[in-house]
């Protein structure tokens, strides 16, 4: 069996979509299967899966489902991956010819059922790193300690041990397509540090309808996704209480959205709501003024 799985999110890309499969046929490790959930796609994705299947340079695995949003393509692709290993490759990125080749000899060297996973790169289109590199003195780390204790900023690149991502699976909420994936990653730093590879696997381009570039309509239109995220980060053991300050803000704005009790049975820490019911209303209007429900 192949070691790594990449997985693609993809909903009505196929006009990027072949700029990822270049990148994966010109890998000089083949060691990988390429699984593409479409999620509800109505354009030419699927003909052009097919062309490439056809080509049979890679192998690949096509599943389309009714829309449900990226976390709900995460949780079809983790239900689906049989490799010891994956990593998501949204869309509109692409890999350096050598990823795969880094993550599989990396891995064979160093990996362990001690840790989730690995955490490598992402860099820009001209080359440059997204934030900043990763601490090189350490060999591990919690996701969480890299960005609030060591100062990396920054998307990075994850590639996790297939058996724990099967676990905490993303909560479907009817209506809603958005629910933060940083949720599952989170949990499993309850368990396990990552190990760090200071090497780029993943070059990411900012679409102008990609989720990152339309956040604050994500957050209009999917307020029981963030109240739900939101929450959950509040009730992580490890984390400052900065951490779950900003946090309760999002729960307080994401309950008013909803029109729901701010301070409920639901709340993990109502010292801490109160503290930051005000800056939630603030972040509430300013929310309703920006955007509207689709």
């Amino acid at each position: 069996m192949k070691l790594l799985t990449i997985f693609t999110p993809t909903f009505n890309r196929g006009y990027c979509l072949g700029k990822c499969y270049e990148s994966l046929k010109n890998q000089t490790n083949k060691e990988f299967v390429w699984l593409i959930i479409d999620d509800g796609s109505n354009d030419e994705t699927q003909v052009l899966v097919n062309l490439w299947k056809k080509e049979d340079l890679i192998e690949i695995v096509y599943v389309w489902q009714e829309n449900q949003g990226m976390h709900g393509a995460h949780n079809t692709a983790y239900e689906l991956i049989k490799t010891e290993l994956n990593v998501c490759i949204d869309s509109d990125d692409y890999m350096p010819e050598d990823a795969v080749e880094k993550i599989v000899s990396f891995w064979k060297k160093n990996g362990h059922d001690g840790v989730s996973g690995i955490v490598g790169l992402d860099l820009f289109s001209n080359g440059d790193v997204i934030g900043t590199p990763l601490p090189s003195d350490l060999k591990t780390s919690t996701l969480y300690n890299l960005y609030y204790r060591y100062g990396v900023k920054g998307d990075k690149k994850l590639v996790y041990r297939t058996e724990l991502t099967k676990k905490y699976p993303y909560p479907l909420f009817l209506g809603e397509r958005y629910v933060g994936l940083a949720y599952k990653y989170y949990k499993l730093d309850m368990h396990y540090e990552l190990l760090i590879m200071n090497e780029p696997l993943c070059i990411v381009e900012y679409l102008p309808d990609g989720s990152s570039v339309n956040m604050l309509k994500q957050y209009r239109n999917n307020p029981e996704g963030f109240a739900f995220y939101r929450k959950e980060l509040m009730k992580l053991p490890f984390v400052s209480f900065s951490f779950k300050l900003r946090q309760a803000i999002h729960y307080v704005s994401s309950s008013l959205l909803l029109k729901r009790g701010v301070f409920n049975k639901e709340g993990p820490n109502k010292a801490i709501t109160i503290l930051a019911f005000p800056f939630g209303a603030m972040l509430y209007l300013f929310i309703l003024t920006k955007t509207k429900v689709a």
